[in-house]
């Protein structure tokens, strides 16, 4: 019996370990699979052997690399130390990982250490028998009407209420607040991002506003001229009221576009600033030309299935996915027992000065188990309502991942198309300024009337606006496409 109790040993010891180590009550995460295309629209096997073969993923591109414009350059700077936004984001990383040493607390014993001092009065009306404890040793007798006083020392250490973790419910807590916190952390990094490619957009916003106000401009200068010359041969007698009419039209046209774009430059300006969260400094570098598009240089375009590892907002929504997961283990470990342990070691003396002497020690020894025999359906519920956030968070990582395919498709067409309209744009100006140099000149030998001149000048202006547009759709489509593989956050 003896030997057979001595061969159980090793496994009874066994056992035990792993019924103390706990038991996994979190399901096994798996990764949804990929709810997009292989590949993006348009995508041919030459990209798609390219994205392969790309040195560098977008999210792996610092903005200094990206952004040729050395005065953008400085404003990004500006704007990750300054923007308040970003700054909240920070903060919301830094509470959260506090909140998770909180939880993490949890996993190890809580020991306290105590010391007390009574000092109490007893008065005896007649003669009583003294037990031990007062006057110091023995029994002794108190005469009529005297009183005693009586000292208690004493000091203890111990664990108050450690819950022994079998089941994996403080083990399950610790998972679903560390997910919580690499979350947060990736949504300060979507945070960081977004404020690169909102800094970037609106600085282009911006240029592309300091353009057309100068179009503007030289529009206005042009027509005045047009006008002053109508005007002379209206008064020679040379020409009719209706064409002078006509040109002054044009004249006040072109005025209220300048007073426009003097307004929307200086919003522009405004909504630049407040994303940099300082004021502009006035000694930035000097610009690019607007029309230079390595201002912006070109993004390699991955894989869609890189994006799930590089871009921080699905990052952030499976971490969202593995939180819900862990949550599913805490609502399991309610179906099982909770055993809390508390207990001290002390000493108890009458007199300070022997305190910590030998025989005065005393401890205490409390297990308490708590099991859930009927809580009207509660536990079912949690557990139902754990695996329905579950399958909530399943939703949001995926539309998260289509939101990111879509974003890259969008800009990834946008590039290819806005440098061919460029183009188109460019040879539409070329046109439409042959075209006013010929009404111009019809218009000044009589052969024509000055509304072939006036069509042909407006025609052209809109066809300059036309191309600045192209110019900053071109540009603000690689931000976004840099923006959209996840780049901006190192």
């Amino acid at each position: 019996m003896t030997g057979s109790f001595k061969a159980a040993g090793p496994a009874i010891t066994a056992t035990l370990a792993a019924v103390l180590a706990g038991c996994a009550m979190i399901p096994q995460y798996q990764r949804p699979p990929l709810p997009v295309p292989d590949v993006y629209p348009g995508q041919g096997v030459d990209q798609v052997t390219a994205a392969k073969a790309a040195p560098a993923a977008a999210a792996d591109i610092a903005s200094r690399e990206l952004f040729r414009d050395e005065r953008l350059n400085r404003l990004v700077e500006l704007a990750l130390a300054n923007n308040r936004d970003l700054r909240t984001a920070v903060l919301n990383v830094q509470q959260t990982q506090a909140q998770y040493r909180i939880t993490r607390s949890a996993l190890f014993p809580t020991v306290q250490g105590s010391a007390g001092f009574t000092r109490s009065e007893t008065s005896f009306s007649t003669a009583t028998q003294l037990p031990g404890e007062f006057g110091g040793s023995g029994a002794g007798a108190a005469a009529s009407g005297t009183s005693y006083t009586a000292n208690s020392f004493s000091a203890s250490v111990g664990v108050t209420s450690y819950e022994l973790d079998l089941f994996g419910h403080v083990r399950s807590q610790n998972a679903q607040a560390l997910e919580q916190y690499f979350q947060t952390e990736e949504a300060q990094r979507a945070a960081q991002v977004s404020l690169v490619g909102q800094v970037a957009t609106q600085y282009l916003t911006l240029r592309e506003t300091e353009e057309l106000l100068k179009l503007s401009q030289d529009t206005l200068a042009a027509v005045q001229s047009s006008y002053d010359l109508n005007k002379a041969t209206f008064d020679a007698g040379a020409s009719n009221e209706l064409d002078l009419r006509q040109s002054e039209g044009q004249v006040e046209t072109a005025r209220i576009d300048v007073e426009t774009y003097q307004r929307q430059l200086q919003q522009a300006l405004n909504a630049l600033q407040l994303l940099v969260g300082a004021p502009l400094p006035a000694d930035l570098p000097p610009v690019r030309p607007f029309s230079d598009a390595e201002m912006v240089a070109d993004v390699p375009a991955s894989l869609p299935s890189d994006l799930i590892t590089r871009r921080p907002d699905i990052l952030e929504a499976e971490h969202g996915l593995k939180a819900a997961n862990a949550n599913i283990g805490v609502a399991r470990a309610a179906f099982f027992p909770t055993i809390s342990l508390t207990s001290s070691v002390g000493v108890t003396s009458t007199q300070l000065s022997s305190l910590f002497k030998a025989g005065s020690g005393e401890w205490s020894f409390g297990p308490q188990i708590s099991v859930p025999l009927f809580a009207g359906g509660k536990n079912v519920a949690g557990l139902d309502s754990a695996k329905v956030g579950e399958q909530l968070q399943v939703v949001a990582y995926e539309k998260a991942i289509q939101t990111a395919f879509r974003e890259v498709a969008d800009a990834l067409v946008g590039v290819d198309s806005y440098a061919r309209q460029i183009t188109l744009e460019q040879s539409l100006i070329d046109t439409q300024q042959r075209r006013l140099e010929l009404a111009t000149l019809r218009y000044r030998q009589g052969e024509d009337t000055y509304l072939n001149e006036l069509a042909a000048q407006q025609d052209l202006y809109s066809a300059q606006q036309g191309l600045l547009q192209a110019q900053f759709n071109r540009l603000s489509s690689k931000v976004s496409l840099y923006q959209a593989l996840g780049g901006g956050w190192k």
